[in-house]
């Protein structure tokens, strides 16, 4: 059975723009997925990026006017300039790292569920509130927002050396099995081209 490693952000509205496309596909191939989420800031500050805001206004304008592209040719909406940016992704990741391991519910369900609540609700996806509404959502216990807090940061840091070590530099961020590596979201019909035996 073939298995995918997905490095991704909460934060992320090309994340929030792969929508349920990759659990689709591993579904569809029977892959299973490990969900790993991290600090994508603290990536890019490890492997050369640049955070949005700090990028020169010429790239800035660019980035809006593609993410408003593709969130058309995805069928999503999107909240070009959420209220809170960035917002902390960290309490997010957490429940998404503890409902992991307790299971029970639709882990890639709860991860759309995040990111449309900051790319699309304009809520602060760092409020517990928030956070167990998405629990809720996506059939987990919402109390899960409130424990595990000290595993989840430990994993959490974890995800970011892990990613480093294995070559991801932005997300989302597929690996597969044999390390062929996908970066973004517009690389998920390679991924299932691959799987499939064809690419």
């Amino acid at each position: 059975m073939a298995h995918l490693d997905y490095f991704f952000a909460t934060v992320s509205p090309f994340t929030y723009l792969a929508g349920k496309r990759l659990e689709e596909i591993a579904q569809s191939h029977g892959a299973t997925v490990t969900y790993k989420p991290l600090d994508i800031l603290a990536l890019f500050a490890r492997t050369g990026g640049t955070p949005p805001q700090e990028r020169h206004p010429s790239r800035q304008e660019y980035r809006l006017q593609e993410l408003a592209r593709r969130a058309r040719k995805a069928g999503l909406p999107i909240n070009l300039r959420p209220t809170i940016f960035p917002v902390n992704p960290a309490p997010s990741s957490y429940a998404v790292i503890a409902a992991q391991k307790v299971g029970g519910g639709d882990i890639g369900e709860l991860v759309h569920t995040i990111l449309r609540a900051y790319w699309a609700e304009d809520r602060n996806i760092a409020e517990d509130e928030v956070i167990r509404a998405c629990l809720e959502r996506a059939g987990f216990d919402p109390g899960l927002a409130d424990s595990g807090l000290l595993a989840g940061a430990e994993e959490y840091a974890r995800n970011l050396e892990e990613a480093v070590a294995r070559g991801v530099f932005g997300v989302p961020f597929y690996i597969t099995d044999e390390d062929q590596r996908f970066w973004g979201h517009d690389r998920l019909e390679d991924l299932d081209l691959h799987l499939a035996g064809k690419l």
